[in-house]
């Protein structure tokens, strides 16, 4: 059976899915919050993708799109997307879910930023991200990996 990934809906179920991750957390907490003040039932314009195994969420992530006026890494600038909460349930990791979910943002086209939790920066060099060049003022303590796909590259810092 080929591993496809959807948008997830937002409802109940899904978030009772996300209690199951290990980041779970703020986002999540305010998706509950929305549902609790009636947004309708199976929204979809969640920034949540997963990956179902059987009825079970197995594999989800978050994808954000930023735009150009707020890109700090690309050049050129451009809209973005801002990958997080790139997550696998244990007993589903190293089967290529990861990997589906990645290549699902890569489609778009367009550049890609996100910040690698411990142990993970080499599955993202693997994917071909890119460590940036670490700016105090716009990293902020995190260490951003960026995919560019072709065309684009990093965007180089001037001394104030």
């Amino acid at each position: 059976m080929p591993i496809q990934v959807e948008r997830l809906k937002i409802n109940y179920k899904t978030l009772e899915e996300f209690k199951k991750f290990k980041e779970y957390g703020v986002q999540e907490l305010s998706m509950l919050e929305d549902l609790q003040e009636n947004i309708i039932e199976d929204n979809c314009d969640s920034p949540f993708y997963g990956i179902y195994y059987g009825d079970k969420l197995v594999a989800r992530m978050s994808l954000y799109e930023r735009s150009a006026k707020y890109d700090l890494y690309f050049d050129p600038p451009q809209n973005y997307l801002e990958l997080w909460k790139l997550e696998v349930l244990p007993d589903y990791q190293f089967k290529g879910y990861g990997k589906k979910l990645v290549e699902f943002a890569k489609s778009f086209g367009v550049p890609i930023k996100t910040n690698s939790r411990m142990k993970s920066k080499e599955f993202w060099e693997k994917m071909g991200f890119q460590t940036v060049t670490y700016d105090m003022d716009r990293d902020l303590g995190q260490n951003p990996l960026v995919w560019y796909p072709e065309g684009v590259k990093e965007k180089k810092q001037t001394a104030n």
